[in-house]
Order: C-alpha cells, then sequence, then structure tokens
C-alpha cells in the first residue's frame, strides 16, 4: 500500500458487510507511529456546519491501517491530534 495521505478515500467493510468510503482528514506521527483521522465520506458531504465523527488508525509498517488496540494508546493518539488541531485554530 502507497503513503496515506490528506484526502485519500478507501473503502473499508463494516459488520454488517456493508461497505462505507472513509476520507483521511489528517495524518500525523506519535511517538515513532504514524495515526491517521478518518471520518465517512458519507457525513462528511452531508455536514455542513457541526462535528463529524472522526475515528483514528494506526498505519502499520507495511502501509495497512488497523484499529487503535488500547484506550491508552487512543488517548495519547487523540490528545495529539487534538493539541494540533489547537494550533492551526
Amino acid at each position: 500500500m502507497e503513503k496515506v495521505e490528506v484526502g485519500d478515500i478507501f473503502i473499508v467493510t463494516d459488520e454488517n458487510d456493508e461497505e462505507q468510503e472513509l476520507e483521511v482528514l489528517g495524518t500525523m506521527d506519535v511517538e515513532g507511529d504514524t495515526y491517521v483521522a478518518v471520518g465517512f465520506v458519507e457525513e462528511i458531504e452531508k455536514q455542513t456546519t457541526g462535528d463529524v465523527d472522526i475515528f483514528f488508525l494506526k498505519v502499520e509498517e507495511d502501509g495497512e491501517l488497523s484499529e487503535i488496540e488500547t484506550d491508552e494508546e487512543f488517548e495519547r493518539v487523540s490528545a495529539a491530534f487534538e493539541g494540533e488541531v489547537d494550533k492551526e485554530q
């Protein structure tokens, strides 16, 4: 898999075997690992103001995306992305 970049769109299959499109909204290195913030394309396109659900995924060495496995890892990544957003505002 190629390097994941902001704006990339990929398809995942949910627990009901339905395909969902996800768009990469941001990337960040946290403690030596790369993570991406993604959101559902359908939700992003519908949402003109307000909040959009954002999910964080880890980019593995082979370029594949995986779920964050622990609460501690999620808290580190979430805080890092939140800090970056706060800097931009």
